[in-house]
C-alpha cells in the first residue's frame, strides 16, 4: 500500500532551542496513527508543521498525489485548544470552514449540515457557538476539520479535556472516520491509543524513539512469560517436579520464563493436556502501553 504521506528528516528550531529533531515516519491510506509522548517531546510542533502552520527548519514532508501548494482541501486539522467565534451559529461556523478549505459555496451548506448531523450537532446548528459547552466545542472542532472529506485527519489531543462520556462518544466518531481517512493524533490517553491504533509513534525530546504497530512494539518489550493458574496447591507441586522449564510461582499461579513463540508456548500446552492438570487459565504475560511508554519516552 503507497504512503498518503512521508515524512524525512523533519527538524525545527527557535533559536538554539531544538523542539524536533530528525523526525521520520509514513501514513498509509485510511490508518490511524498515535503521536504519544510527555509534554514538550514535540508533539504539537510536528503537527503545526504538517499542517502547514509551522515552517520546518529542516527535513522534508511529501503529500502522495497532490502537487497544489495549498494543503487546505486534503487535511483537517483539529488543535488542542480550538477558538470559535462565540457569534456565529455552528452552522454558519461549520460552513465558513467548509468554504474556506475549498468546498464550493453551493454545496458548502449542504456539507456543514450534513457533517454537523455526523457530529451529533443536528439539533444544535442555529444555536451561538458562545453558548456551547467543552463537549459541544470539541464536536464543533471536529466537524470543521471533516466538512471537507480530507484525506488527511490531524489531531491535537482530541479527547483530552472530555468527561469520560463525551470522550467515548468521539472515539466512536473517529473509529467511524477511520474507515474513511487517514487519522494522525496526538495523545497522552494511552487507552485511546491500544483501542484505535495501527501505528505508534513515540517522541522523547523532539525526537522519534520508537515506531510501529501496537502488536510489533509490544512483542518488542514483552516479558518472555506464560502464565499458568492452576486449580489446587497439589496440581502446582506436581507440575512443579516435572517442570524442564525456569519457573516462579505465587500460591496458584505459575510463571514459566521461556521465549514466547509457537513452539515453546505449544509444549507448555501439550505437557498440560497430556498430564491431565487441572488449571483455571493460561495465558501469555502481555505488557500495557503504559509501561512502554514509561521505559520508552520517559526512561530510555
Amino acid at each position: 500500500m503507497n504512503p498518503i504521506l512521508q515524512v524525512k528528516d523533519l527538524t525545527k528550531f527557535y533559536g538554539d532551542f531544538k523542539a524536533t529533531e530528525g523526525i521520520s515516519f509514513e501514513l498509509l491510506k485510511n490508518t490511524s496513527t498515535a503521536l504519544i509522548g510527555p509534554n514538550g517531546s514535540g508533539k504539537t510542533t510536528t503537527l503545526s508543521m504538517l499542517t502547514g502552520l509551522v515552517e520546518p527548519s529542516k527535513g522534508a514532508i511529501k503529500f502522495y498525489n497532490h502537487t497544489s501548494p495549498d494543503i487546505r482541501s486534503i487535511i483537517g486539522f483539529l488543535p488542542q485548544y480550538p477558538k470559535f467565534f462565540p457569534w456565529l451559529s455552528a452552522f454558519e461556523f461549520v460552513e465558513m470552514a467548509a468554504m474556506l478549505s475549498g468546498v464550493e459555496t453551493k454545496n458548502a451548506s449542504i456539507e456543514a449540515k450534513k457533517t454537523l448531523g455526523f457530529v451529533g450537532l443536528d439539533g444544535d446548528l442555529k444555536k451561538k457557538v458562545g453558548t456551547f459547552s467543552g463537549g459541544m466545542k470539541q464536536r464543533l472542532g471536529l466537524a470543521q476539520a471533516i466538512v471537507h472529506k480530507p484525506q488527511l485527519l490531524l489531531l491535537d489531543e482530541p479527547v483530552s479535556a472530555l468527561d469520560p462520556v463525551g470522550r467515548r462518544q468521539i472515539l466512536n466518531l473517529l473509529k467511524e472516520l477511520q474507515q474513511k481517512t487517514t487519522i494522525l493524533y496526538s495523545t497522552h490517553i494511552l487507552n485511546d491509543a491500544e483501542e484505535m491504533t495501527d501505528q505508534l509513534l513515540f517522541l522523547k525530546e523532539g525526537r522519534l524513539v520508537e515506531q510501529g504497530s501496537l502488536s510489533d512494539v509490544r512483542n518488542r518489550y514483552a516479558e518472555p512469560k506464560v502464565i499458568i493458574e492452576f486449580d489446587g496447591i497439589e496440581e502446582v507441586r506436581r507440575f512443579l517436579r516435572t517442570s524442564p522449564w525456569n519457573t516462579s510461582v505465587d500460591g496458584l499461579i505459575v510463571s514459566i520464563d521461556v521465549r514466547l513463540n509457537e513452539v515453546e508456548m505449544s509444549s507448555i500446552l501439550m505437557k498440560l493436556s497430556n498430564e491431565k492438570f487441572q488449571v483455571r487459565k493460561v495465558e501469555r504475560q502481555t505488557v500495557s502501553l503504559e509501561e512502554i511508554f514509561m521505559r520508552v519516552a520517559v526512561i530510555k
